[in-house]
């Protein structure tokens, strides 16, 4: 593909792009029209493309940057470390002391192994319920993303056209190709309707070796899960003998604990992934200690061996420590807080525009939907074809005023924050909410 004259450096290389990577891209996610933009640089909550373009960033990549870019403390302990080595075929001090320090944010958390994903994290807790249980069976919400695990990703793309009946939700696969007894091996419940849940999971009972959740799943439109709808699967869980697996991966920033401290109970295991990484690819799994030790390699009978070339490595455990320590009980506060007056605003910009649009969200994070009230599950959470037009034009508008939000129309912000970047963000809304209207 020859260059064309005019075209903007990000174009320029997008054409490169596209002759050697599927879609010019290894992740969708920076897709979009017509072409991607490139970073140059960033430092705090602001990012710099190759055009000299400077954003305030909302996206945070994806949720995984609870310092923003290039924090100082973290650059300056990477930095040492970088010139010690980057991983070695020995274990490390720091791997010991980040274990400890996230041990002791969650009394749940017995015991604990780091791995380089939250896919990797999620793989490896629904492995370890299938060790420790002796069943193959899970059961997870319906749209709910987990990552590209074939199991855990079952459902997460279910449309009008085959998601199926509300108390029976098909389990439809992502990928093509994916092999027909996966999907056989997945229960799809709804979110937030515990009589309905119960009464799926009660067709499976002794066959599940646990139920994947995500306290408040993304793709699910970003409401926290009811109280009830949780202590009704825990309970459930544990008569039943399956494991309850918490996918904590974005959630995780919502309070110092997770987002599991909102609720009275306490899951068997919980995958953790993003932010715990200090801006470097991570994972962990973390729980009870008789779970875990299914992964212990000096048990007489190893039910899951289980290790990986970079788990642990010294980079990401130094990056995320000195990130986890500067995230105490005070940052996490001040974070919320920040996201509540987001909210707030965006939710005075909605009655005084007129759009029919509403907010959810919890803790660090929150997502508009052009509904008129938050949606309950994944079923109402989907988007229209209006609704879609609609996102677009406001994510639109809003990086057109140097805002970057994540494509859903969701945020995740970072401690380098302040109020004046928060003000900024609700009045690009209202005059997102201004043009959404105008082009209904």
């Amino acid at each position: 593909m020859s260059a064309s004259p005019g075209l903007s450096a990000s174009a320029l290389l997008y054409q490169r792009a596209l002759e050697i990577l599927p879609g010019g891209v290894s992740r969708n996610t920076v897709l979009r029209k017509p072409h991607p933009l490139y970073a140059d640089h960033a430092s705090g909550c602001r990012v710099t493309d190759i055009e000299g373009v400077e954003r305030i960033d909302f996206a945070n990549n994806m949720g995984s940057l609870i310092h923003g870019h290039a924090h100082p403390a973290v650059v300056a302990a990477v930095s040492e470390q970088l010139s010690k080595g980057t991983a070695f075929m020995m274990a490390t001090e720091v791997e010991i002391l980040y274990a400890e320090h996230l041990l002791g944010r969650n009394a749940g958390f017995e015991k604990l192994r780091f791995v380089n994903s939250g896919t990797e994290a999620v793989m490896a807790a629904v492995k370890a319920s299938r060790a420790y249980t002796g069943r193959a069976k899970i059961a997870k919400v319906e749209g709910a993303y987990h990552g590209q695990y074939d199991y855990a990703e079952v459902s997460q793309t279910s449309t009008p056209r085959n998601w199926g009946s509300a108390d029976r939700p098909s389990s439809n696969a992502v990928a093509y190709g994916t092999p027909p007894a996966v999907l056989a091996d997945v229960v799809v419940i709804p979110f937030n309707d515990a009589e309905r849940a119960l009464a799926i999971l009660d067709r499976h009972k002794g066959e599940l070796a646990c139920l994947l959740l995500d306290l408040m799943p993304h793709r699910v439109g970003l409401r926290p899960a009811d109280p009830e709808f949780v202590t009704a699967l825990r309970e459930w869980t544990e008569a039943d003998g399956a494991l309850l697996v918490l996918d904590e991966v974005i959630t995780f920033r919502s309070e110092f604990g997770g987002a599991q401290t909102w609720y009275e109970v306490t899951p068997d295991l919980t995958a953790m992934g993003k932010l715990i990484g200090g801006g470097f690819p991570v994972g962990a799994i973390a729980g009870r200690a008789g779970v875990m030790d299914v992964m212990n390699p000096l048990a007489d009978n190893v039910l899951f061996p289980h290790s990986g070339t970079f788990s642990a490595n010294p980079i990401t455990m130094t990056a995320g420590l000195v990130a986890m320590e500067l995230f105490d009980e005070a940052a996490v506060a001040r974070v919320n807080a920040l996201a509540k007056r987001a909210m707030d605003g965006i939710d005075e910009a909605i009655r005084s525009t007129g759009v029919r649009a509403c907010v959810t969200g919890g803790g660090s994070m929150f997502r508009v939907h052009f509904k008129k009230s938050p949606p309950l599950n994944h079923r109402e959470a989907f988007a229209t074809p209006e609704e879609t037009r609609q996102l677009a034009v406001l994510l639109d508008h809003l990086f057109s005023e140097g805002l970057m939000m994540i494509n859903t129309g969701s945020a995740a912000l970072s401690t380098v924050m302040g109020e004046a970047e928060i003000d900024l963000l609700i009045a690009g809304m209202k005059g997102g909410f201004e043009k959404a209207t105008a082009a209904q």
